[in-house]
């Protein structure tokens, strides 16, 4: 097993790019490890052509070399042997030209071109893949508090998965971050890379380059001091880097506003030296402050909470939950009860386990993989379908009629749910990407969105069906941070609830959330039923939310 981000990220650092979007669909990912053996190969290849090339020079010198000691032991003697005298000749005539023209092999060109034929073959990840793979591991550590050193390590809570990151692979993470604007996670792991390069005996990014990133991301997170001393460090490398010395200018003025510094001058008071401002022990984010940058931070906090598995509902509704066999009055249900477990009392949400077969799941999956797109959402304003950061994943939609199975599984959902499948949106099969999220949502339409349904004619959506196809391994779960209800995905169960109240008022407490998938593979796919022909077949008990 391994940590996918991790890896994947390494792997960007490591290939040319002309796809995009890959990073937001493991599936798609899965490709690029045929990608990555072809060009072991062909390397393979390229090396031992240099090789040979580099063993057939050496042999070319040896004989030179050979010829050079015997004749200028006594040259007027060796060149009086004719014979002799004609080897000269043609070793630095004939041979040499042989020689030129090993030298002037490019198999490096040969290697490049034969890469290039592959393309339209292998599938490469893009520079919009390679962000999207480091913003996706900055979204897992914060989100499941992963510690920097421990994940540079390949340690994922506590358990080794992957190999080391090098400081150029950290780097690498702190540039992405950089070009963000993102100088909070630039910090963490510049600094990484910083601590890391001090051990490399081979290194693999270039001291100032993280300096240069460091210093000023330093500054932005409010830290001055250790700003200039960065600048200092780096200028002592560097001494004539132009940014360098412009940031060093500001950064003493700023301390000397403050009374850190010394004013320019004879010394007549208390403060340090700009001179003296330099590092004496190794960079510690641990001494510095920063700010991570989040918007709505109470509803932030409890989604990342619920990510994590910490307990949030009150423990008396928590123990009022049930799980039970149900059948809806369905002659088949009375011979194969469904198992139902309660996950929320108000609103409704119920979890129904083992309602779709290993079959299904696996025939849905690969009708959906050629057709997937990047999610999108509606634009609010617009109207308009578009991608965005808060959602990372791919989808497809498939119909009813295009599989027998799909059909059967439709009309499963109608049996259990009692609700008309006619007016449900088509099948959408959804497989997140690296650390695949989708934020706090709601799946009905609000006031600013109300049109979002209109062409359909079928009315807003008035209940969510959503099917787990896999098991992951960690991270992933559905969550309602209005609640503190928490639903982990477990292969071949649903999750149902309704997003309406019975006089079509959404239910704000029905906010959901996907976790960023920490480990594994997520894939489900969701059933959007609307409230065209649902008058008199959603329950009226105060059950199902019928309290308004």
């Amino acid at each position: 097993m391994c940590i996918l981000p991790c890896l994947t990220v390494l792997l960007f650092l490591q290939l040319n790019v002309v796809l995009g979007e890959m990073f937001t669909a493991l599936a798609d990912l899965e490709g690029l490890v045929v990608t990555e053996l072809e060009l072991v190969k062909q390397l393979d290849t390229y090396i031992q052509e240099e090789e040979n090339k580099l063993k057939l020079l050496r042999g070319h010198m040896e004989e030179f070399e050979n010829m050079y000691q015997e004749a200028s032991a006594d040259v007027s003697k060796y060149l009086a042997n004719p014979v002799n005298a004609y080897l000269l000749v043609k070793s630095l005539t004939s041979d040499w030209k042989k020689i030129e023209g090993v030298m002037s092999q490019n198999f490096g060109s040969a290697f490049l071109k034969n890469i290039t034929q592959h393309r339209s073959d292998l599938r490469f990840p893009s520079d919009e893949d390679l962000n999207g793979a480091a913003v996706a591991l900055m979204r897992l550590q914060d989100t499941y508090k992963l510690d920097t050193h421990a994940l540079a390590k390949g340690e994922l809570l506590g358990k080794k998965y992957s190999r080391q990151l090098t400081a150029g692979d950290c780097w690498e993470l702190g540039r992405q971050s950089y070009n963000n604007g993102d100088h909070y996670h630039t910090v963490l792991w510049m600094a990484e890379a910083l601590n890391k390069w001090d051990d490399e005996s081979n290194k693999t990014v270039a001291r100032e380059d993280i300096l240069d990133y460091l210093s000023f991301s330093t500054f932005k997170q409010g830290n001055v001091k250790e700003a200039l001393q960065l600048t200092n460090e780096l200028l002592q490398i560097v001494p004539y880097h132009q940014r360098a010395i412009g940031n060093k200018k500001h950064y003493e003025d700023v301390l000397r506003k403050e009374g850190i510094l010394l004013p320019i001058g004879p010394p007549n008071g208390e403060g340090e030296r700009a001179e003296e401002m330099i590092l004496t022990k190794p960079f510690n984010t641990a001494n510095l402050k920063l700010k991570k940058p989040i918007d709505n931070l109470e509803e932030r906090d409890k989604y990342e909470k619920l990510c994590r598995g910490e307990k949030l509902m009150d423990p008396k509704i928590e123990g009022r939950l049930r799980c039970r066999y149900v059948t809806n009055n369905m002659p088949f249900f009375f011979i194969q009860p469904i198992k139902m477990e309660e996950a929320l009392l108000k609103p409704r949400i119920v979890v129904y386990h083992d309602v779709m077969s290993d079959d299904e799941i696996e025939t849905v999956k690969k009708m959906a993989k050629p057709r997937f797109k990047r999610a999108t959402i509606r634009n609010s304003k617009t109207g308009e379908l578009e991608p965005a950061n808060y959602r990372i994943s791919k989808s497809a939609w498939l119909k009813s009629e295009e599989h027998d199975y799909i059909f059967k599984v439709t009309r499963r959902v109608g049996d259990i749910t009692g609700l008309d499948m006619s007016t449900a949106e088509d099948l959408q099969v959804v497989n997140y990407g690296i650390g695949g999220h989708y934020e706090p949502h709601f799946d009905y339409a609000r006031t600013e969105t109300a049109e979002a349904f209109k062409e359909l004619g079928w009315g807003n959506r008035i209940a969510t069906w959503l099917f787990y196809m896999s098991d992951v391994e960690a991270g992933g779960a559905t969550v309602f941070p209005p609640t503190g209800a928490a639903v982990w995905p477990r292969k071949g169960s649903a999750a149902f609830w309704y997003n309406l109240y019975p006089n079509g008022k959404g239910n704000e407490l029905t906010r959901h959330a996907a976790c960023p998938v920490l480990s594994g593979s997520k894939w489900v796919s969701n059933r959007w039923i609307h409230e065209h022909r649902q008058e008199f077949r959603r329950p009226c008990g105060l059950t199902f939310d019928a309290e308004m």
